[in-house]
């Protein structure tokens, strides 16, 4: 059993009869009464985001969980299946475990966290950035780049992501995984 000293980001904890990681926190030390841990928590079954407050020195009920390194496969309908880059072996996970599964290409190398005493997968944490090829975008208009506007752009796994108006087809970008926005461009 941890305590509320023991909160940190990506900390798993079992709390209301679900599993939780940590996303935020923040200890708060009021002048006056108890002093008290914001979080923000993240079901790891559901994907549900829920702000919860501990009082300070809370009993926590953390789990133990490994993160272990695989290399994205393939799709179909059971599934996206990964491989493990230690021991070669391959697991299957749902398409709903993953945030912005559609962001994945064959070879890419995610990390899967897994409940270390049941061996069953959490969640995947996708890599930061991600590079791909635009496939289709309107065309960009030239020397328009002084207004920050966007336009939709289709990369080549399928997925849809807001560009610059000087972005073309053909043209390679940086995506960030966790906002799914541009970043910039890729010199070849």
């Amino acid at each position: 059993m941890a305590t509320t000293s023991d909160i940190r980001n990506g900390l798993c904890i079992n709390f209301n009869h679900d599993l939780w990681q940590v996303q935020e926190f923040l200890h708060v030390k009021p002048g006056k009464g108890n002093a008290f841990v914001r979080t923000k928590l993240k079901s790891l079954t559901s994907g549900k985001v829920l702000d919860h407050t501990f009082p300070a020195g809370t009993k926590i009920d953390d789990i133990r969980v490994e993160n272990r390194t695989y290399q994205y496969l393939y799709k179909d309908d059971t599934g996206l299946h990964f491989m493990n880059v230690d021991d070669y072996e391959q697991t299957n996970l749902p398409e709903k475990l993953i945030d912005g599964a559609d962001l994945l290409k064959e070879g890419d190398k995610v990390d899967i966290l897994f409940h270390a005493e049941e061996e069953r997968p959490l969640a995947v944490e996708m890599p930061q950035h991600v590079q791909m090829e635009i496939t289709y975008t309107e065309p960009g208009i030239k020397g328009d780049t002084a207004t920050n506007t966007l336009k939709p752009a289709t990369v080549e796994t399928g997925a849809e992501v807001k560009v610059p108006l000087f972005c073309d087809i053909g043209d390679k970008i940086k995506i960030d995984t966790r906002k799914r926005a541009y970043v910039e461009r890729v010199k070849d």
